[in-house]
């Protein structure tokens, strides 16, 4: 199992507050440090110093590491213009020699669109504009040196355009993710590299993994996207540990537990790993929500990652 840490800066983080749990997690030995792709804090707390953008943080990031893997998990097709994305990505990419992966969604959080001035269309305009994005973006960097790309769609029109900067990698990887059970196996299947579950009960996993092969299957692809999933982490040397990590995020341990969180001592982590694997899942993504806690992500690369 490939464990990747997985932060919500929107919560409240500097880039040396992310910047110091990139390099734990790149000193750490785990395959990737991501981020979310979000511009208000959910829940309570002040969420100060306030947002940074998620590809202007991995671009820094890029310069700032060496070996870890970057990306989002995801970014928001409401966010962004589908040219300018895929230059930002390309161009990350480049600058971290080929180590960025490219999470894509929808869209869903509504409040932090009206916030800053950001349209929030309907779900199916979402899903529409994710779909016209994905085929932009991985047409423009599939697309040869020195050939042109177009697109005439009914969100996004492009014309002569000459489908640079390229990606160090040919192309990123693309991930997506969610719960939905027709549309999103759907894209998955034609776009994704990797599809990421994220935040569910482990039951109800591999019931979503079927669907993207199904899926993939239909369209005459011979091998469906890896699989992943996301959970949040609360792992601790003994109950008082994991009871002090919980109630720093402002949870409780069985509540995190019943929704597939990875909580308990390094033994448990451990075990409820294994179930990820026996689900389908080759990476799990570790929400690490207590920046500060360097001795978190410590724990879990010498006592957990190691039995994984």
């Amino acid at each position: 199992m490939r464990l990747v840490i997985f932060t919500e800066p929107q919560q409240g983080a500097s880039h040396d507050d992310l910047l110091r749990v990139a390099k734990a997690a790149e000193d750490g030995g785990f395959d990737g440090f991501f981020r979310s792709d979000h511009y208000v804090k959910m829940g309570d707390g002040s969420g100060l110093p306030g947002p940074s953008d998620a590809w202007i943080t991995l671009a820094a990031l890029a310069v700032q590491t060496s070996r870890i893997r970057l990306g989002t998990l995801v970014s928001s097709a409401t966010f962004r213009l589908p040219g300018p994305l895929a230059i930002a990505v390309a161009q990350v990419d480049a600058i971290s020699g080929g180590r960025v992966e490219f999470g894509l969604g929808g869209g869903w959080f509504e409040a932090e669109h009206t916030a800053y001035g950001i349209p929030f269309p309907p779900l199916g305009e979402r899903f529409d504009r994710l779909e016209e994005q994905l085929a932009i973006i991985t047409g423009l960097w599939a697309t040869p040196a020195g050939s042109t790309f177009d697109h005439d769609g009914k969100f996004y029109q492009l014309s002569d355009s000459p489908a640079l900067p390229k990606p160090a990698q040919s192309p990123p990887p693309v991930i997506i993710g969610g719960h939905g059970k027709k549309r999103t196996p759907a894209l998955a299947a034609r776009y994704a590299t990797e599809f990421n579950v994220p935040f569910s009960k482990l039951e109800d996993i591999p019931a979503q993994y079927d669907r993207v092969r199904a899926a993939s299957t239909a369209i005459g692809r011979t091998e469906p996207p890896t699989f992943s999933a996301a959970a949040v982490l609360c792992v601790g040397r003994t109950d008082a540990e994991i009871r002090r990590r919980a109630a720093s995020i402002g949870r409780e341990p069985e509540e995190m537990r019943t929704n597939g969180g990875i909580v308990g001592t390094p033994a448990e982590a451990v075990e409820i790993i294994n179930r990820y694997a026996e689900a389908g899942a080759s990476r799990l993504f570790l929400q690490v929500l207590d920046l500060a806690d360097l001795d978190h992500i410590n724990l879990v690369a010498s006592e957990v990652a190691p039995h994984v």
